[in-house]
C-alpha cells in the first residue's frame, strides 16, 4: 500500500508540472517576459560600455582592465548557474546512503518532502538524493547574490580607500610651499628624534619587540597615516628613484598604483574558489562556525595592518642607526627586506583573500535570510545574526578606509617600483621609444657585419617623441641612444638592472633628469 501511495504522489506531481509548462502558457506572457529580460540585459551592457568609454577617455587603463575582469567573473558565475539548470535532474538521480545524507547538515534534522520523481526513486532504494532539484534551485540564488556582493564590496572598499587618500592632496600641495621647503632645507641639521617622524616612532617601546607589536596594532585605529609618515615616505621614495628635490606628484602616483591593485582584488583565482567551498562545508551545525568563522577575515586584516605599521617603524629605526643626525628631511631607505619573505605583493594577495571571504560570508548570510527567513535554522541564535552583520561591515570599513590606504603607501617602500609611476601617455611613448631603439641597435649590428660591403642606408624616420612625466619631468626621446659599452635595457614590468650607471652612460641613454629606469618593476 505504501508503494502505491508513493507512485500516486509522483503521478500527481508530474500532472501538476505539466499543467504549468509552456504548453499551457499564453505566448504573449512568454514574449513579454523574454522582452523584459532582454531589455534589462541590454541596458546593463550599454551602461558598462559607457563606463568603459569613460575610463578610456580619462586614460584610466587600470580601471578599464578591472571592469573587464568583473565582466569575465560575472560571465563565469552566469555559466555556472546555467550549467546547474541543465544538470539539476541528473544530479537529483544520484543516490547516496541514508547515513551519508544525515551528517554535516547545516541544520539539525529537518523534515523534508519528496516532490520529484528522481527523489522518489532514491527513496524506494532506501537512499537519498545527492542534491535535490529544490536545493539546486536555491544554490543558483546563492551564486547570483555572491556575484552581486563581490562586485559591490570591491567597489565600496576601493571607494573608501580613494576617499581617504583624497585628503593627501592637501599634503602633496603643501610640499610645494616655501614654508615646507624652508623647514626641510638640506642645509639644516637636526637629531633624528627631534623630527616629527622621529617623535612618532623613536620611542621607548620601539626598542622592545613585545611592546612594538601592541603599539603598531593600536595605531591602526588612530591616525594610521600621519602627515609626518606621508612626508617621510614620500621623500624616501623620491630620493631612491628620482633626483633629490624633485617635485614628483607622489599622491597621483599612489592613486594610479591603487587602481592597478584594484584590478587584482576584483579577480577570483582558483585558490579563492577552493577556500569558498571550504567555507560552505564549515557551515555545518556541528562546527558552530558562527562563533569563530566570521572573525577570521577581521583577524587577518588586523595582522596585515599591524605588519604595515611595523614596517614604517622598522624603517625609522634602521635609518636612525645609520644616520642619527638628519639633514633636511628624515630619510628612510626603501627595501624589500622589511616585508614578509621579501615580497610586498604578498600583502595584496592577503587583502584579496580577506575581501572575498568577507563578501562571501555577507552574501551567504543574505541568501539564507532571503530564502529561509531571518530566524532560520542557519542562524537560530541572535548572537549569530549580530556577529555576522557587525563583523562583515567592520571588515569592509576598516579595510577600505584604514588598511588599504596604508597598504598603498607602505608597499611603495620596496626595492623596486611599478609602472604606475608613469602616466598612461608616458608608458605608450616609452614603448614606442624602446621599439625604435631595438630596431636601430639591430641595424647597427647588421651594418657592422657588412662593413666590407657598400654602405647601406639604415636611417629611420622617427616622429618626435617628447612628453612629460609630471609638471617638472620632461623626457626627450628624439636623441639616438648610444649602445656602445652596455647592453639594451628592457623596461618590462619585472626587469631590474643591478648597479648604477655612470653619468656618461646616462647621457648616452637619454635625458631622464635623474630618473633611474633600472628600478622599474
Amino acid at each position: 500500500m505504501e508503494g502505491r501511495e508513493r507512485e500516486r504522489m509522483a503521478e500527481d506531481v508530474a500532472t501538476t508540472a505539466g499543467e504549468g509548462s509552456l504548453e499551457t502558457t499564453p505566448t504573449w506572457a512568454v514574449a513579454t517576459l523574454c522582452f523584459s529580460l532582454i531589455l534589462i540585459s541590454t541596458l546593463i551592457e550599454h551602461g558598462l560600455h559607457l563606463l568603459a568609454k569613460y575610463f578610456h577617455r580619462k586614460r584610466r587603463r587600470a580601471l578599464n582592465q578591472a571592469l573587464n575582469k568583473i565582466k569575465s567573473e560575472l560571465m563565469l558565475l552566469g555559466f555556472i548557474s546555467l550549467l546547474l539548470t541543465m544538470i539539476e535532474k541528473p544530479i537529483a538521480t544520484i543516490c547516496i546512503p541514508q547515513g551519508a545524507g544525515e551528517i554535516f547538515l547545516p541544520c539539525k534534522k529537518v523534515n523534508s518532502t519528496i516532490d520529484f520523481e528522481e527523489e522518489t526513486k532514491c527513496e524506494k532504494q532506501g537512499k537519498v538524493s545527492l542534491l535535490t532539484r529544490q536545493a539546486v534551485g536555491q544554490l543558483q540564488y546563492l551564486i547570483f547574490i555572491m556575484a552581486v556582493f563581490h562586485v559591490f564590496s570591491c567597489v565600496l572598499t576601493f571607494g573608501l580607500g580613494m576617499a581617504k587618500m583624497k585628503k593627501w592632496e592637501s599634503w602633496e600641495a603643501e610640499t610645494r610651499t616655501l614654508e615646507y621647503q624652508f623647514s626641510n632645507d638640506p642645509r639644516r641639521f637636526r637629531l633624528a628624534h627631534e623630527t616629527s617622524f622621529g617623535k612618532r616612532h623613536l620611542t621607548r617601546w620601539s626598542d622592545y619587540q613585545f611592546l612594538l607589536l601592541p603599539a603598531c596594532f593600536l595605531r591602526q585605529f588612530y591616525e594610521s597615516v600621519s602627515k609626518a609618515d606621508y612626508f617621510t615616505l614620500r621623500h624616501g621614495f623620491i630620493t631612491a628613484h628620482f633626483a633629490e628635490g624633485s617635485s614628483f606628484d607622489f599622491q597621483k602616483f599612489l592613486s594610479r598604483a591603487l587602481e592597478k591593485d584594484f584590478g587584482v582584488v576584483v579577480g577570483i583565482s582558483f585558490w579563492i574558489w577552493i577556500f569558498s567551498v571550504l567555507f560552505i562545508f564549515l557551515n555545518a551545525h556541528v562546527f558552530h562556525s558562527y562563533l569563530w568563522l566570521p572573525f577570521i577575515p577581521l583577524v587577518m586584516l588586523l595582522v596585515v595592518g599591524t605588519k604595515l605599521q611595523g614596517i614604517i617603524t622598522k624603517m625609522c629605526l634602521d635609518s636612525h642607526v645609520n644616520a642619527p643626525v638628519v639633514r633636511g628631511t628624515y630619510l628612510v631607505r626603501p627595501s624589500d627586506r622589511f616585508f614578509w619573505f621579501g615580497r610586498p605583493q604578498l600583502l595584496l594577495h592577503l587583502m584579496h583573500f580577506i575581501l572575498f571571504q568577507n563578501s562571501f560570508q555577507l552574501a551567504f548570510f543574505t541568501w539564507t535570510w532571503y530564502k529561509f527567513g531571518l530566524k532560520s535554522c542557519f542562524h537560530w541564535e541572535t548572537e549569530d545574526i549580530v556577529i555576522r552583520m557587525v563583523m562583515g561591515m567592520l571588515v569592509h570599513v576598516l579595510c577600505g578606509y584604514v588598511t588599504l590606504p596604508l597598504y598603498a603607501l607602505v608597499t611603495q617602500m620596496g626595492s623596486s617600483m611599478g609602472k604606475a609611476v608613469f602616466a598612461e601617455g608616458v608608458v605608450k611613448g616609452l614603448k614606442r621609444w624602446r621599439a625604435t631603439a631595438k630596431i636601430r641597435a639591430a641595424l647597427r649590428k647588421k651594418n657592422s657585419n657588412l662593413a666590407s660591403f657598400p654602405s647601406v642606408d639604415t636611417s629611420i624616420e622617427a616622429s618626435s617623441l617628447s612628453f612629460s612625466l609630471e609638471a617638472s619631468f620632461s623626457i626627450d626621446l628624439n636623441r639616438s641612444p648610444n649602445y656602445d659599452g652596455f647592453s639594451t635595457v628592457e623596461t618590462t614590468e619585472k626587469d631590474e638592472v643591478n648597479g648604477k650607471r655612470t653619468e656618461e652612460q646616462r647621457e648616452n641613454f637619454g635625458s631622464f633628469e635623474g630618473f633611474d629606469i633600472g628600478n622599474l618593476s
